[in-house]
Protein backbone atom coordinates (compact mmCIF):
# COMPACT_ATOMS: atom_id res chain seq x y z
CA UNK A 1 0.00 0.00 0.00
CA UNK A 2 1.34 3.60 -1.05
CA UNK A 3 0.96 6.36 1.11
CA UNK A 4 0.85 9.76 0.88
CA UNK A 5 4.35 11.65 0.79
CA UNK A 6 3.10 14.68 2.53
CA UNK A 7 4.97 15.08 6.02
CA UNK A 8 7.32 12.14 5.92
CA UNK A 9 10.82 12.30 7.58
CA UNK A 10 13.57 9.96 6.58
CA UNK A 11 14.93 8.53 9.64
CA UNK A 12 17.38 5.37 8.56
CA UNK A 13 18.91 4.16 5.10
CA UNK A 14 19.29 0.48 4.61
CA UNK A 15 22.83 -0.59 3.82
CA UNK A 16 22.57 -4.25 3.44
CA UNK A 17 20.67 -7.44 4.28
CA UNK A 18 21.90 -9.28 7.21
CA UNK A 19 21.33 -12.96 7.39
CA UNK A 20 19.39 -15.34 5.52
CA UNK A 21 15.95 -14.36 7.60
CA UNK A 22 15.60 -11.02 5.93
CA UNK A 23 16.98 -9.10 8.43
CA UNK A 24 17.89 -5.08 7.69
CA UNK A 25 20.79 -3.31 8.65
CA UNK A 26 19.66 0.10 8.98
CA UNK A 27 22.27 3.65 9.18
CA UNK A 28 20.28 5.75 11.90
CA UNK A 29 19.69 9.43 10.20
CA UNK A 30 18.38 10.41 13.74
CA UNK A 31 20.47 11.45 16.57
CA UNK A 32 18.41 8.69 18.72
CA UNK A 33 18.54 5.28 16.90
CA UNK A 34 16.89 3.47 20.05
CA UNK A 35 13.69 5.78 18.86
CA UNK A 36 13.81 2.31 16.33
CA UNK A 37 12.46 0.46 19.12
CA UNK A 38 9.28 2.03 19.28
CA UNK A 39 8.34 1.83 16.07
CA UNK A 40 5.18 -0.25 14.83
CA UNK A 41 5.35 1.17 11.11
CA UNK A 42 7.72 2.66 8.23
CA UNK A 43 7.36 3.68 5.33
CA UNK A 44 10.08 2.18 2.85
CA UNK A 45 11.03 3.58 -0.72
CA UNK A 46 13.72 4.96 -2.66
CA UNK A 47 12.10 8.27 -1.64
CA UNK A 48 9.37 10.07 -0.12
CA UNK A 49 7.31 10.01 -3.10
CA UNK A 50 7.62 6.18 -3.75
CA UNK A 51 6.75 4.54 -0.33
CA UNK A 52 5.16 1.46 1.09
CA UNK A 53 3.35 1.19 4.59
CA UNK A 54 4.77 -1.66 6.44
CA UNK A 55 4.41 -2.98 9.94
CA UNK A 56 7.96 -3.21 11.93
CA UNK A 57 9.08 -6.85 13.59
CA UNK A 58 11.87 -7.22 15.70
CA UNK A 59 14.31 -4.08 16.17
CA UNK A 60 18.04 -4.45 17.78
CA UNK A 61 19.76 -1.09 18.17
CA UNK A 62 23.74 -1.12 18.48
CA UNK A 63 26.26 0.60 19.18
CA UNK A 64 27.37 -0.33 15.00
CA UNK A 65 23.81 0.82 14.02
CA UNK A 66 20.28 -0.86 13.79
CA UNK A 67 18.81 -4.62 13.09
CA UNK A 68 15.24 -5.12 12.02
CA UNK A 69 12.74 -7.04 10.23
CA UNK A 70 9.62 -5.59 8.28
CA UNK A 71 6.63 -7.55 6.82
CA UNK A 72 6.66 -9.03 3.46
CA UNK A 73 10.70 -9.34 4.12
CA UNK A 74 11.35 -12.96 4.78
CA UNK A 75 14.88 -14.01 3.08
CA UNK A 76 17.89 -12.24 1.86
CA UNK A 77 17.01 -11.58 -1.43
CA UNK A 78 14.26 -9.81 -0.60
CA UNK A 79 16.13 -7.63 1.64
CA UNK A 80 18.86 -6.99 -0.63
CA UNK A 81 16.63 -6.08 -2.93
CA UNK A 82 15.42 -2.65 -0.52
CA UNK A 83 19.42 -2.02 0.04
CA UNK A 84 19.77 1.43 -0.70
CA UNK A 85 16.20 2.54 0.15
CA UNK A 86 15.03 4.93 3.12
CA UNK A 87 12.61 4.45 6.18
CA UNK A 88 10.36 7.31 6.48
CA UNK A 89 7.85 8.25 9.54
CA UNK A 90 4.73 10.28 9.75
CA UNK A 91 4.03 13.33 11.56
CA UNK A 92 2.72 10.98 14.60
CA UNK A 93 6.20 8.80 14.78
CA UNK A 94 8.53 11.83 14.69
CA UNK A 95 10.17 12.76 17.47
CA UNK A 96 9.90 16.07 19.57
CA UNK A 97 12.94 18.41 19.89
CA UNK A 98 13.59 21.03 22.20
CA UNK A 99 12.79 24.56 21.32
CA UNK A 100 15.62 25.87 19.74
CA UNK A 101 16.80 22.97 17.89
CA UNK A 102 16.16 22.20 14.03
CA UNK A 103 15.88 18.95 12.14
CA UNK A 104 18.70 18.91 9.41
CA UNK A 105 16.15 19.07 6.50
CA UNK A 106 14.60 21.95 8.09
CA UNK A 107 18.04 24.27 7.74
CA UNK A 108 19.30 22.88 4.31
CA UNK A 109 18.05 25.22 1.93
CA UNK A 110 17.23 28.15 4.26
CA UNK A 111 18.46 31.76 2.79
CA UNK A 112 21.63 33.27 4.92
CA UNK A 113 21.97 36.95 5.37
CA UNK A 114 24.20 39.11 7.48
CA UNK A 115 23.12 40.77 10.78
CA UNK A 116 22.93 44.05 8.49
CA UNK A 117 19.64 41.96 6.20
CA UNK A 118 22.31 41.39 3.17
CA UNK A 119 21.23 38.38 1.11
CA UNK A 120 24.93 36.15 1.43
CA UNK A 121 23.94 32.95 -0.02
CA UNK A 122 21.92 29.48 0.92
CA UNK A 123 22.67 26.48 2.88
CA UNK A 124 23.77 23.82 1.19
CA UNK A 125 24.67 20.80 3.49
CA UNK A 126 25.10 20.20 7.37
CA UNK A 127 28.42 18.69 8.72
CA UNK A 128 27.69 16.46 12.01
CA UNK A 129 30.98 17.21 13.72
CA UNK A 130 32.06 15.97 17.23
CA UNK A 131 32.15 19.68 19.05
CA UNK A 132 29.28 20.69 17.07
CA UNK A 133 27.31 21.30 13.71
CA UNK A 134 28.70 23.15 10.81
CA UNK A 135 26.68 24.90 8.11
CA UNK A 136 28.16 24.65 4.59
CA UNK A 137 26.39 28.05 2.82
CA UNK A 138 26.84 27.98 -1.29
CA UNK A 139 27.77 32.02 -1.53
CA UNK A 140 27.54 32.66 -5.33
CA UNK A 141 29.12 29.47 -6.18
CA UNK A 142 31.50 29.51 -3.57
CA UNK A 143 31.80 27.59 -0.19
CA UNK A 144 31.43 28.87 3.49
CA UNK A 145 31.33 26.93 6.88
CA UNK A 146 29.87 28.86 9.26
CA UNK A 147 30.11 27.60 12.95
CA UNK A 148 26.39 26.36 13.96
CA UNK A 149 26.67 28.11 17.53
CA UNK A 150 24.80 31.15 18.79
CA UNK A 151 28.05 33.37 18.33
CA UNK A 152 27.74 32.57 14.58
CA UNK A 153 24.09 31.97 13.94
CA UNK A 154 22.12 34.39 15.63
CA UNK A 155 18.61 33.43 14.13
CA UNK A 156 16.75 31.00 12.72
CA UNK A 157 13.31 31.69 11.34
CA UNK A 158 11.25 28.72 9.64
CA UNK A 159 8.60 30.45 8.53
CA UNK A 160 9.94 32.63 6.67
CA UNK A 161 13.45 30.23 5.28
CA UNK A 162 15.94 32.46 6.83
CA UNK A 163 18.89 32.35 8.69
CA UNK A 164 20.78 35.24 9.58
CA UNK A 165 24.65 34.74 10.69
CA UNK A 166 27.23 37.16 12.40
CA UNK A 167 30.36 36.91 10.51
CA UNK A 168 33.98 37.47 11.52
CA UNK A 169 36.61 39.48 9.27
CA UNK A 170 37.97 36.97 6.92
CA UNK A 171 35.00 34.78 6.81
CA UNK A 172 33.81 35.72 3.13
CA UNK A 173 37.62 36.35 1.45
CA UNK A 174 36.87 35.74 -2.32
CA UNK A 175 33.54 35.71 -2.35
Amino acid sequence: MTSDSAGLLAVGRIVKAFGIKGELVVQPLTDKPARFRNLKRVFVGKDAGSVSDVRVGRVHVEPRGVRLCIEGVADRTAAERLVGSLLFVDERNRIKIPSGTYFVHDIVGLAVHDESGKRIGSVREVLRLPGHDVYVLDCEGREVMVPAVKEFVRAIDLESGTMTVRLIEGMLEGV
